[in-house]
């Protein structure tokens, strides 16, 4: 039987630009796969690897034109959108080249023998070594920061693992261009082609997950799919690690002395956040916990003004489109759900942005409404109007685990009044990141991010974002009684490259 075609296609009228490649069938996911694990040793040198990161950066920049042309041909997203992401991930492949040179990620500690100690210790070396084949699962809504040269790539490639990536069918043409330059890039570093493979089609991603040569996987995407990998890397034989990101409402509880204070700001915000990208951002505000009474009206009327003065939009597909159009429809069925700006169809190709409302008693307990609490991928969120502190909690304690849990407070209850401390410690359990007066919209690459959170979001206590997202891919290794002679160079006492370690007990810089 013929592979089927790999399309590419333009998500603003639906129509299928150029054949992109073929799906890969299991020999083809065999070779690929082969490759990368021959590749290890390219990238042993932490030298080489750090410069590799920095080059394929350069390379990347150096193609800027030619990959936001495609990739907004593909997504939609508009090239203001596709420059500053394509600008973030380079600042990502740079930042992880930094912690390559650095080698803190490799946690060397050193115990020399101590029989005093009870029991004695003997002579012990411990760091981390690269897990080997990284499966990467390429996200739909972030085309260059969560795909082929994305985060868990970079992070693993940084780690000295090559990487296997599963194209997300929404934009293939970009995946095929992107592998390429990062494959130019290893080239000047002697680095072979095979350290990034690249593969199309589901079933070639199912074959990926079952591969015994793959050590680890990075998916970002839905929980029915998510879920199904995850499942799969446990059921190997010998199962591996699943890093998944896999769906999130990040909640927003929005005090009533907050809302007396700022009602328009809070609302404006708001709407910004929940329509950033057309709604097609992980960390989109999906429930937010309003007061009812004037002060909470006036924030529903902000919130109003400015979704209503939101420009329809196209989602990543047409698949997309059609379970935003009937997810809305269904929510706004149920008893008490009301709609002050209706979400749905705004075209043949395009949504338009709205929200929903409920009391939050409906939320409190198991029923119907459920389907209020689980993350609808698109312009909308359901703003829950709460009669007083104990509906909050209520609300709060059904939810699942989430990216994102975000308060909004007043200037008091920022200087320690009322009950916002007991507000964020109820939040902080919820999530990977608790926010205060913000919006969780956009994910700085910063040492202290973390980009994660309890399941559904994601399957492990990892980040995907951030200099710690390369802990992921090692393993810890400890030596014991091992002759100086035979060490790895990190391990040794004169310590040759200038690690930062731990020794006898003693940090060192």
């Amino acid at each position: 039987m013929a592979a089927a075609p790999v399309w590419s296609v333009d998500p603003r009228t639906g129509k299928q630009r150029e054949q992109v490649a073929v799906e890969a069938t299991a020999q083809e996911v065999d070779a690929t796969v082969t490759a990368a694990h021959a590749a290890r040793e390219s990238l042993a040198d932490r030298t080489v690897r750090a410069a590799f990161l920095r080059t394929a950066a350069d390379h990347l920049e150096a193609a800027k034109d030619q990959l936001v042309e495609v990739a907004d041909a593909e997504t939609a997203l508009g090239p203001v959108r596709l420059n500053g992401e394509l600008a973030r991930t380079c600042y990502q492949l740079r930042a992880f080249a930094g912690i390559v040179d650095e080698g803190a990620f490799l946690d060397v500690v050193i115990n020399h023998p101590d029989d005093t100690a009870t029991p004695p210790i003997p002579d012990l070396r411990r760091y981390k070594v690269p897990l080997g084949v990284v499966a990467v699962y390429s996200a739909s809504n972030f085309p260059f920061a969560f795909s082929v040269p994305g985060g868990d790539t970079a992070s693993a490639l940084a780690a000295g693992c090559p990487v296997v990536v599963k194209a997300h069918p929404d934009h293939p043409a970009l995946s095929e261009l992107v592998a390429k330059v990062l494959r130019n890039a290893a080239a000047e570093h002697g680095i072979p082609a095979g350290v990034l493979g690249l593969v199309h089609g589901f079933e070639a991603g199912v074959e990926l997950i079952k591969h015994p040569l793959v050590a680890a996987a990075g998916f970002t995407g839905s929980i029915r799919g998510g879920r199904a990998l995850f499942d799969a890397a446990a059921a190997r034989p010998v199962p591996i690690p699943f890093h998944g990101e896999l769906g999130s409402l990040n909640p927003v509880v929005v005090t009533e002395a907050a809302a007396a204070e700022r009602a328009e700001a809070i609302g404006a915000g708001l709407a910004g956040s929940m329509t950033l990208g057309v709604g097609q951002f992980c960390v989109k505000p999906g429930l937010v916990l309003v007061p009812s009474g004037a002060a909470g009206d006036g924030l529903v009327k902000s919130l109003t003004d400015a979704v209503s003065n939101t420009d329809p939009g196209v989602l990543l597909d047409h698949r997309m489109r059609d379970n935003f159009v009937a997810g809305v429809a269904e929510r706004a069925q149920l008893p008490d759900v009301d709609a002050p700006v209706t979400p749905g169809a705004g075209g043949e190709h395009t949504v338009s942005a709205g929200f929903l409302t409920v009391p939050a008693s409906r939320l409190a307990t198991e029923g119907e409404h459920d389907l209020l609490l689980e993350e609808c991928f698109g312009p909308v969120t359901v703003v829950a109007r709460y009669d007083d502190e104990n509906e909050v909690k209520a609300v709060l304690s059904r939810l699942p685990g989430n990216l994102t849990a975000t308060v909004q407070v007043s200037e008091a209850e920022a200087a320690g009044e009322g009950r916002a401390t007991e507000i964020l410690a109820e939040l902080t359990p919820l999530a990977g990141r608790v926010l205060v007066n913000g919006w969780p919209t956009g994910v700085a690459v910063a040492a202290a991010q973390h980009h994660g959170g309890p399941y559904p979001a994601t399957t492990s206590t990892s980040t995907s974002v951030g200099g710690t997202a390369i802990e992921r891919w090692l393993r810890p290794v400890a030596y014991q009684n091992a002759p100086e002679a035979l060490l790895p160079p990190e391990l040794r006492d004169d310590n040759p490259l200038g690690l930062p370690r731990r020794f006898n007990g003693r940090l060192e810089r």
